[in-house]
């Protein structure tokens, strides 16, 4: 028997994720993991128990919790949550820790051993434990659906022959993983929108996918300013012997 891996159901009424799919399932199993799926577990994310246990899980009840090794959560555990975990037990969720100490000093006298999954470093080896740029990016194209319900207009220019319709103007607040997304929803056909505009300097993907833009400038910005340099001209003067973030900022510098 292999160790315990626990799906557990999120308490909060308005999450309607869940720790794991089917497929992930399947991966688990094939590593010699016993997965319970708690019941109703995937049920806002239109996911069925007989498509868990389908892929190998178990289906099961929020007591299963105790004696499980590893417990898989969207968000931290409630106080009641923690009561049925085991000693020596490890949860991954995104625990939300800053301005939580109270529930984090919780986990801790729980016995149990805590994952933030939000603090994953965004480097190349952790990027397929990555569990905020997916969010980010279907966030982005949820603000323009949003928006475009409050809006409660055509969003594009509209030719007809009862006449023309404006299109919006669009103001994206940033350009990370959400604004550039945003920018790409087609939302009833964004590539005709009046320009957006996005507070972040235009270089890169900004620059080609913004026709324009604002900085946001603030008294205490110690970015050092970069120079410009396009891909082609950084491939051409690449050295071994220095770091490529280093040649792409200090092209000037390289020996």
């Amino acid at each position: 028997m292999g160790a315990i891996v626990f799906v557990a159901k999120e308490s909060d009424q308005l999450e309607s994720r869940v720790a794991a799919s089917p497929e992930t399932v399947k991966k688990m199993t094939a590593l010699g993991l016993d997965v319970i799926v708690q019941k109703g577990a995937g049920e806002k994310s239109r996911i069925a128990d007989a498509d868990f246990v389908a892929a190998g899980a178990k289906a099961g009840t929020a007591a299963d919790a105790k004696k499980a090794d590893v417990v898989l959560r969207v968000r931290r555990p409630s106080d009641a949550e923690m009561k049925s975990l085991k000693t020596g037990a490890i949860v991954l969720a995104q625990m939300d820790p800053y301005g939580n100490e109270k529930a984090l000093a919780a986990l801790a006298k729980a016995g149990v051993t805590a994952f933030a999954m939000e603090l994953m470093p965004r480097i190349t080896r952790a990027q397929s434990m990555d569990v905020l740029s997916s969010q980010a990016n279907l966030a982005g194209y949820q603000a323009v659906i949003e928006a475009a319900h409050a809006f409660d207009r055509a969003m594009p220019m509209m030719m007809t022959a009862a006449g023309t319709v404006a299109a919006a103007k669009v103001f994206v607040m940033g350009a990370g993983v959400a604004g550039l997304q945003a920018i790409a929803t087609p939302a009833a056909s964004a590539q005709r929108f009046r320009p957006p505009m996005c507070v972040l300097p235009p270089r890169n993907r900004l620059a080609r996918s913004v026709p324009s833009s604002l900085r946001w400038k603030t008294t205490n910005s110690k970015r050092p300013k970069l120079p410009a340099v396009t891909p082609r001209k950084c491939r051409r003067s690449i050295k071994p012997n220095r770091p490529l973030w280093w040649q792409i900022i200090y092209p000037s510098r390289i020996s």
